[in-house]
């Protein structure tokens, strides 16, 4: 008799939204990457200059098609259950070379950022860790369609917040990331494995998933 095949782990996409190789999000994307593979979940850890591309531009677009980096990032989406970002803050908003990958992506279709499970991110040295950069950064996002996780994560003073093993000093903050973490990865695994709650996340109370204001970009 045929027999039910489990589930495989979930697969999820976790980078920085920085350049610099040493920032302080790289190094809150590698922790949050440890954190999701102790769960089991199959973690592909990247760094904003995996998906390198050049600003947007329409002509170049309708000449050349998408840059590679574009469909680098549009791949790993494609492969991933959720995806997670580290965004810095850039004069309280969102970098422009992050802002500038979701606009390249978008015009891939099938939309690929459309009813993924997403978790942002961000550190700063600042005394607010980057928040006010990710309230811009879920509005592109949820236009989308994906669905970023309610509860953020920024951490501030940053510059001094890592212990050398990776951690965070403080063991509040330390373990507050962890609930985070597992708060989200229990929110995808449930949008994932189980079909009776698909399409079943409303933006607004009395909103329906076939109303046309969720799918102004989800075609």
């Amino acid at each position: 008799m045929p027999t039910d095949t489990p589930p495989g782990p979930l697969r999820v996409l976790v980078f920085g939204a920085a350049l610099r190789a040493d920032s302080a999000n790289a190094r809150l994307a590698a922790l949050v990457a440890r954190l999701i593979s102790d769960t089991g979940a199959a973690v592909h850890l990247a760094a904003m200059r995996d998906f390198d591309m050049p600003l947007y531009d329409g002509d170049m677009e309708a000449t050349e098609g998408l840059p590679h980096g574009a469909l680098a990032l549009r791949d790993q989406l494609e492969q991933s259950d959720a995806f997670v970002i580290s965004s810095p803050e850039y004069n309280a908003s969102v970098p422009g070379v992050l802002k500038n990958a979701i606009d390249w992506v978008s015009r891939v279709r099938p939309q690929p950022f459309k009813t993924k499970n997403a978790m942002l991110l961000s550190a700063s040295p600042s005394l607010v860790g980057g928040n006010r950069g990710l309230w811009a950064l879920r509005m592109p996002l949820e236009h989308l369609g994906t669905r970023v996780y309610p509860d953020m994560f920024s951490l501030a003073h940053s510059y001094q917040a890592f212990a050398e093993d990776g951690t965070l000093v403080d063991p509040g903050l330390q373990q507050r990331l962890t609930e985070t973490v597992s708060g989200f990865l229990s929110l995808v695994e449930a949008d994932v494995r189980y079909v009776c709650l698909q399409r079943r996340w409303y933006e607004f109370l009395g909103d329906r998933t076939e109303a046309a204001i969720t799918q102004r970009a989800e075609e």
